[in-house]
């Protein structure tokens, strides 16, 4: 089974059916839920998006949104070592170094999915769109 990073921007296209990248948001999540593809996120992303979507919505509404998806997705590890590899890297934005770091350490993350494609530069890892990977995996 592909197993993947899902980026927050993918996250918050699908939370506020942002479009036309709901749609592929939507499609991820559906090969997720539907255990064609194993979904990772980062606690990171969690906070993040926690933060982001409290702008519009109660507490309980969006911690109802947060656990929906964690119903379809998985958390990676984060720890000192990905701190320090992630201030200690080329990376010009420090969240997406942690993610990256965190997918490689788990050694099993095929690819990132994000829309913000030119912060992953230095990936070590397959970074997609979510539009490149549907059409890839021929969705």
């Amino acid at each position: 089974m592909k197993r993947i990073l899902i980026d927050a921007d993918v996250i918050l296209d699908f939370f506020f059916d942002r479009k036309p990248f709901s749609e592929f948001a939507s499609g991820i999540f559906s090969l997720c839920e539907g255990n064609k593809i194993k979904g990772f996120v980062t606690p990171v992303t969690y906070s993040n998006v926690y933060y982001l979507l409290r702008q519009t919505a109660r507490h309980e509404k969006v911690i109802e949104k947060l656990t929906q998806l964690l119903s379809i997705t998985d958390i990676l590890t984060m720890d000192r070592n990905i701190a320090l590899l992630a201030l200690n890297s080329g990376f010009k934005d420090f969240e997406d170094a942690l993610q990256h770091f965190s997918a490689v350490q788990d050694k099993r993350i095929e690819a990132i999915i994000t829309r913000n494609i030119k912060d992953y530069k230095l990936s070590e890892i397959a970074v997609l769109t979510p539009e490149n990977f549907l059409a890839a995996w021929n969705v």
